[in-house]
């Protein structure tokens, strides 16, 4: 698997995403991010194979089948991309357009497909969420917080084993694999301080 650790990421655009997904990813290459990209990479592309939801679900095969930990994707709005993407196995996708957005997208989530939309995210903004969301992970940030790692990690799991047909036979009711007591907490002051 290409890892976020080896400055691997995964990107693609439809039409309307590619000068977003452009700006990104030459801001990732310049700070030595290696990119691959399944989607449109020249702005005349009338290939077929590069509408939005085709693009998404190229990018959400390769999370499903672990060749790369994680995926940015970029079209008109991140709506149709992020749908398409989604409907892969262990694909937890998201849309963002703010840098508060994408870090709680990875730290609470645990996102690994983060869209963006072209027509609503500046290309500074859209880098700026891009660097917030590789440099973080699942829980980082919130370690005073009791369980909150673990409860959602719990979360990422359960979607992972879901089965519609399982959960339907079950009264549509979720069966736990475990369960993690998580209250709202305040962050202590030292901590904010720092």
């Amino acid at each position: 698997m290409k890892t976020i650790k080896e400055k691997q990421i995964l990107v693609g655009a439809d039409f309307a995403g590619y000068p977003l997904k452009e700006a990104v990813t030459a801001h990732l290459r310049n700070k030595g991010w290696v990119t691959t990209d399944v989607g449109v990479t020249d702005p005349n592309c009338d290939d077929p194979e590069m509408m939005f939801h085709r693009v998404g679900l190229r990018a959400g095969s390769m999370i499903s089948e672990k060749l790369f930990e994680r995926a940015l994707l970029f079209c008109g709005t991140g709506m149709g991309i992020h749908i398409a993407a989604s409907k892969c196995p262990r694909v937890h996708a998201g849309v963002v357009e703010s840098v508060p957005a994408a870090l709680r997208a990875i730290t609470g989530n645990g996102v690994n497909v983060l869209a963006m939309g072209a027509f609503y995210v500046a290309p500074q903004m859209g880098c700026d969420i891009a660097d917030i969301y590789l440099n973080a992970a699942l829980g980082s940030g919130y370690e005073w917080w009791h369980n909150f790692y673990e409860f959602h990690k719990l979360a990422i799991d359960e979607l992972d084993a879901f089965d519609y047909e399982t959960y339907k036979k079950n009264g549509f009711k979720v069966e736990y694999i475990n369960n993690y007591p998580l209250v709202l907490e305040t962050k202590p002051e030292e901590i904010i301080a720092e």
